[in-house]
This record gives C-alpha cells, sequence and structure tokens, in this order.
C-alpha cells in the first residue's frame, strides 16, 4: 500500500471527520515532528508509525521515524525493563544498565542535531527513554510515549527508568490505570488500526480461500486463532491448553499465528515452548510468519470463527482491535486495553484462565447467531473508537494544547 493520506478514509469516517482534522492541524502547518522508537517492524507500535508519520505530513506537519540502534545485551536489557513495567520481577543488573546507557549514548550521537531542532519528539517506550538527557539544547516539546501497562512495575526498575521519564514535557498511557505519578502532564491515547492497510482491508473470498488452503486448514470445521508475536505474556501455551479442553464437534482447528520482533530477543524460546505443548496436533497450526505477511494475517482473522487473545498482560492488544474489525468476536485475557474493547456477551468475553477460555470458546461455536451478532457489534465498536482518524485527530489536539500551556496533569483527549 502506498502511504496513506487522509482523502483517502472518507468512505469510511465521513468527509466531515477529514475536514474536522485539517481545520485541527492549522496551527501546526510546517512544524517538525520526530517519532523514536526501536524497531522499525514487529509489533503494533511500528504499524501505528507507518501510518501515524504519512498522515501527519498529508495534514501539513513535517514528521519523521527514526530507529534507535543496538546490540543483542541491549534488547536483553530492555525486555527486562518490559517485562519489569508489567509487574515481572527481573534481575537488572549493572551489565544491564551498562548496556542500556550505551546505547543511549550511542544513538544520542547520530540523532542529537535533528532531535534538537526538532518542534515535537515523541520518544516511544523504555527502549529510547534515556535520549532526553543527552540532548541539552532541546528546544521542542518532549512526549514520552508508554504502550505497555505500567501500572504495577517492578519497583527496582521502575527507579531506574523514572528519573529519565520524570524529565519529560509530558507522557501519553493508553489507559488512566496505567498512568504513573509523573511531575508532567498526561495524556490518554487508545492506539488504533488503519482500515485501509493490507491487515485490515477487504479482500476478495478467493484469496481468503487460498490462504486456509495454504495452511492446509479444513473450511468444513471452526477455525480459532491467535494472532500476536511468541511471548509469554500473550500466553500461546495457555490458548493450547484451552483448546485441548473444547470437545464441540466438528473438532475445531487452532491457529497460533505470529513472529517476532525486532527487539524481541525471548521470541525463539517461546515459540519452542509453543511448539512443545502442541505435542504434534496436526489440528494446531503454529504459523512462524515473517514481519510483512499483513495480508495472510488478515485472511485467517477472516477465516476464523473465534478469534483469541489470551493475555496474561497487554498495554492495548491492537490484535483484538484487527479481529473485531473483521466482525469477529473476541475471547481476550480480562487485563489491560482488552478490557477497552472486549464486553462481555456484546463484543465478545473476557477470561481469566484457560478453562474460562475453554467455556467461552464452546458457547460461542454453539451459538452462531450470537457469534454472528456479537461479531457485527464488535466491527461498529471498532469503527466509531479505534480508527487511525481519532488517534491522529488526539495527538493533533495533544500538541496544540501543549502549545497553548495546558497545566492540567491527567488530560482525556
Amino acid at each position: 500500500m502506498s502511504a496513506p493520506i487522509l482523502d483517502d478514509y472518507k468512505n469510511v469516517v465521513g468527509e466531515e471527520s477529514i475536514l474536522q482534522l485539517r481545520r485541527l492541524a492549522e496551527p501546526l502547518a510546517g512544524r517538525s515532528v520526530v517519532h523514536v522508537n526501536s524497531t522499525r517492524y514487529g509489533g503494533g507500535v511500528a504499524e501505528i508509525l507507518e501510518w501515524l508519520i504519512a498522515l501527519m505530513n498529508d495534514s501539513g506537519l513535517i514528521a519523521s521515524w527514526e530507529v534507535i540502534e543496538g546490540e543483542g545485551s541491549f534488547f536483553t536489557a530492555t525486555k527486562k525493563i518490559h517485562n519489569a513495567l508489567q509487574g515481572f520481577h527481573e534481575d537488572f543488573d549493572e551489565d544491564d544498565k551498562r548496556a542500556y546507557e550505551e546505547v543511549q549514548h550511542n544513538n544520542a550521537e547520530e540523532l542529537r542535531e535533528k532531535l534538537e531542532e526538532a518542534d515535537f519528539v515523541f520518544i516511544h517506550d523504555p527502549q529510547p527513554a534515556g535520549l532526553l538527557g543527552l540532548c541539552p539544547n532541546r528546544k521542542g516539546t518532549w512526549i514520552w510515549r508508554c504502550h505497555i501497562d505500567a501500572s504495577r512495575p517492578f519497583r527496582p526498575v521502575w527507579k531506574f527508568l523514572e528519573p529519565k521519564v520524570e524529565e519529560y514535557d509530558a507522557s501519553i498511557f493508553s489507559m488512566p490505570q496505567f498512568a504513573r505519578s509523573l511531575n508532567h502532564p498526561q495524556f490518554l491515547i487508545a492506539p488504533s488500526i488503519n482500515p485501509l492497510s493490507d491487515k485490515n482491508m477487504s479482500l476478495p473470498e478467493s484469496e481468503v480461500e487460498g490462504v486456509i488452503g495454504e495452511f492446509e486448514l479444513d473450511p468444513e470445521r471452526p477455525i480459532l486463532t491467535q494472532v500476536s508475536r511468541f511471548d509469554r505474556f500473550k500466553d500461546p501455551v495457555g490458548v493450547i491448553s484451552a483448546y485441548s479442553q473444547i470437545n464441540t464437534q466438528p473438532k475445531p482447528q487452532l491457529v497460533l499465528a505470529g513472529g517476532g520482533a525486532a527487539d524481541d530477543p525471548e521470541g525463539a524460546a517461546v515459540l519452542a515452548e509453543v511448539k512443545e505443548a502442541a505435542d504434534g496436533d496436526p489440528d494446531i497450526h503454529i504459523l512462524d510468519l515473517p514481519p510483512d505477511a499483513h495480508r495472510k494475517i488478515n485472511a485467517l482473522q477472516r477465516a476464523s470463527n473465534v478469534i483469541i487473545q489470551k493475555s496474561t498482560r497487554e498495554g492495548f492488544g491492537l490484535t483484538v482491535t484487527e479481529g473485531m474489525w473483521k466482525a469477529k468476536p473476541v475471547i481476550g485475557g480480562n487485563v489491560g486495553g482488552i478490557c477497552l474493547q472486549v464486553h462481555n456477551f456484546q463484543t465478545g468475553f473476557l477470561v481469566n484462565s484457560p478453562e474460562g477460555a475453554a467455556m467461552r470458546i464452546r458457547y460461542l461455536l454453539e451459538h452462531p447467531k450470537l457469534r454472528n451478532r456479537m461479531g457485527g457489534t464488535a466491527h461498529v465498536f471498532v469503527r466509531d473508537n479505534f480508527l487511525l482518524t481519532r488517534h491522529l485527530r488526539e495527538y493533533l489536539t495533544l500538541m496544540v494544547t501543549m502549545d497553548r500551556g495546558n497545566s492540567r496533569r491527567v488530560i482525556d483527549l
């Protein structure tokens, strides 16, 4: 797909919504915006930035996207930080701290001039958070965007990160429950999906059928699908446990489709654990897909009867949003941003265990009319709340607000 422009979305959200975005962006025309994260592919942050940069430029800003570079020891350290922010007890030692700081300094040397000159800098997640302290001549507004659930962090690791993010001009969290006690304004902005991307656009039925055949799925039997990188917090082993407890007829098939992210060193180990748990069951299809397999993921979700996202920790869960956009009910872990999206008997079911997931999946398979109604409700809910135009509007509002010096502590956009 070519770089999106705002007018592409008129048929989805309406012409008035696009006009409002252009009017909102007028005071920001010509302002420079730099986004920084740790990977160009893999995961929701990279997917969001791919379209967000294009739409900011089409709105009259001068936006760009930088990716920091690091070695294996750095990404081991930042994976520990990521896990610790989500409450996991990690042994974050002096070697980890040195690896983290070294990469901050190396990347600051490369990016300092551009970052110091930018009008707005958005630093995404913990990996590049130390850059602010290494740009003493910055002239613009710096915002830390935390995409993960940091509501109950492991204190020793949070004490390492907190002084770095405290110095930002503002921070963004996906939910009020995630916000930390920081000495600057905090904004609440939920993530979103691009309805016209390869992963979410309408597909011809022939393409969906082709993907079913490619992965040797039986179109005559129900398909259950979880799409996510192979990460323990996504609980793919728990999904297999739930699947093993489903005894409906005809027997459903389980698809675990995912891959790795460039900044996640644990993916291979988790994939091995998943394969061991599957124990050679021919009806469990474990797909280690490349990062550009968006249309295949799209087709798998459209072919599915039920979408699963049984996370035990989750910042937001864009795979939930994607499944709901395709009019599928979702069985989701009762955590994080999944709770903003999945509402029992409306858009799916929240669960707390493999047993609960198995019970709800059986219920949906045995009630096809309810399943279809819930899927329709899910699609409308995403259209009204979690598309990229809403997301862009809130980013523009944040920048206008910061320009005007709003001093409220927590701002729900």
